[in-house]
């Protein structure tokens, strides 16, 4: 239902919007009724039609049966607001599940059902992992898009844009489709570039290895990543907060990528693409606002290709090598785990501590370790990783390929870099060095690198 109703309203949007442009409310209603004839819907749904509409251009659901200042307000936008989910109004009395179905969509329970209103997201629960959106047959829920901002500032070409992308899209364009060819579509669309996010994750690599060596001295002693996930950063922070002391301050790969090409481009906007709809909700976290302008997903991205007769697979391709095996690796579950345990080996080779990962991936898998952590159980680890999505990132729910093939392609992809662990990657030294760091072990206690590579975490 995801793709057949949100993504249908949202092509037909980018289709206009980017080759003739968008001027008058009157368009948008005309645009709104083409929906409602091609999906053969009734006259009354055309206020859910027109929520569609809002929720694509990054707007919240609205009681209006017209449409009044909502271009004005793409137009001013900068950032697109909370909530990142948004309820779609007169949907759920229509519902065959209105007694009991929406409580068990959420696996966190933040979702309060409140009889014949459909269900309520409490933000203080939420993580935005997008179960419900999926759960929902009749398209009560939908996340917000944030593309329409950014046609505004592609189109003026005034404004740097660089677009940072998840390790995780390799493949998920085609199988014939290289990385390089996404750089190429994405050049023609008119950004400055694009970046892997596995790049920063090697830096952070090695700012946790560091941190592993420094709070691992005993037998006893546990480190939890924060790198990643928001789901799992957020389910500690909510529900686990006595673990905080064992967790990294560390920020994760998109947001270390922000802050450090936002320093070094001030004027840059950066858009974030991934397979994850928790990013989006990550990226207004107040402590991270500013970081990231815009979230994109696979999916989205897949269908602006589509719109935009981009042809991936016949575009020259402009390769270049930026991380490490160990970086692209974060895309999948225990590739965090590996990228750090290569870089703890190469900062103390005879520890006599080693590094004992625990990985956990899924919601069942990371409360579960959670638990049994805050109840002080063995867990036979001193390193513990956690991902929100069956298998990680390569399953997050708006990839564009299975999970099994998306983790084989990010493997492949990992073992062609010419560079083996983070230490090794040259991009990273290149980086510091512009921030004012000499070497490695500046890393740790560089005021600068540290308000860029951390969070508060309280």
């Amino acid at each position: 239902m995801f793709n057949e109703k949100t993504m249908l309203i949202f092509s037909e949007f980018v289709k206009k919007y980017w080759h003739q442009g968008i001027n008058e409310s009157s368009e948008l209603m005309k645009i709104a009724v083409d929906i409602k004839n091609k999906l053969e819907f009734e006259d009354k749904d055309l206020p859910y039609i027109m929520d569609h509409m809002r929720i694509a251009m990054g707007l919240n659901p609205s009681a209006e049966s017209i449409f009044t200042n909502e271009l004005d307000l793409v137009k001013q936008s900068h950032v697109i607001g909370e909530p990142v989910i948004a309820k779609i109004n007169s949907v759920c009395e229509h519902c065959e599940k209105q007694n009991n179905g929406c409580k068990a969509t959420c696996k966190y329970e933040a979702l309060v059902y409140t009889r014949g209103e459909g269900p309520v997201i409490l933000k203080d629960k939420c993580v935005v992992c997008g179960e419900c959106i999926d759960s929902c047959d009749f398209g009560g829920l939908a996340e917000k898009i944030e593309f329409f901002p950014v046609i505004d500032l592609l189109k003026e070409k005034e404004t740097p844009i660089y677009a940072l992308v998840a390790p995780a899209i390799t493949g998920q364009f085609g199988d014939d489709v290289s990385m390089g060819q996404i750089r190429t579509a994405l050049k023609m669309m008119g950004f400055e570039d694009m970046i892997e996010a596995a790049l920063f994750a090697d830096i952070l690599t090695i700012k946790e290895a560091f941190e592993f060596n420094h709070l691992v001295k005993e037998e006893k002693d546990f480190f939890l990543t924060s790198c990643c996930c928001p789901i799992w950063f957020n389910m500690t922070k909510k529900n686990y907060s006595s673990l905080y002391d064992h967790m990294s301050p560390s920020v994760s790969p998109m947001i270390a990528g922000g802050r450090i090409l936002k320093h070094l481009y001030p004027n840059a906007k950066i858009v974030f693409i991934a397979p994850c709809l928790a990013k989006k909700g990550e990226i207004k976290e107040p402590d991270l606002i500013g970081a990231i302008d815009f979230v994109l997903n696979f999916t989205e991205l897949k269908e602006i290709f589509h719109c935009l007769d981009l042809d991936l697979a016949n575009l020259p391709s402009d390769e270049k090598d930026q991380a490490s095996l160990g970086g692209r690796l974060y895309a999948r579950t225990g590739g965090v785990s590996f990228a750090v345990k290569t870089v703890v080996s190469r900062l103390e080779p005879s520890r006599v501590i080693k590094l004992k990962s625990k990985k956990a991936d899924g919601i069942p898998a990371c409360k579960k370790i959670l638990s049994d952590l805050s109840e002080n159980k063995d867990i036979s680890a001193n390193f513990v990783e956690g991902m929100g999505c069956v298998g990680g990132c390569v399953g997050g729910p708006r990839a564009n390929i299975d999970l099994e093939k998306g983790r084989n392609n990010v493997n492949e992809y990992g073992e062609d870099s010419l560079i083996v662990t983070p230490f090794d990657n040259l991009n990273v030294m290149k980086i510091l060095k512009q921030l004012g760091i000499n070497s490695i072990e500046e890393i740790v206690d560089n005021a600068l690198i540290t308000s860029l590579l951390t969070r508060e975490v309280k």
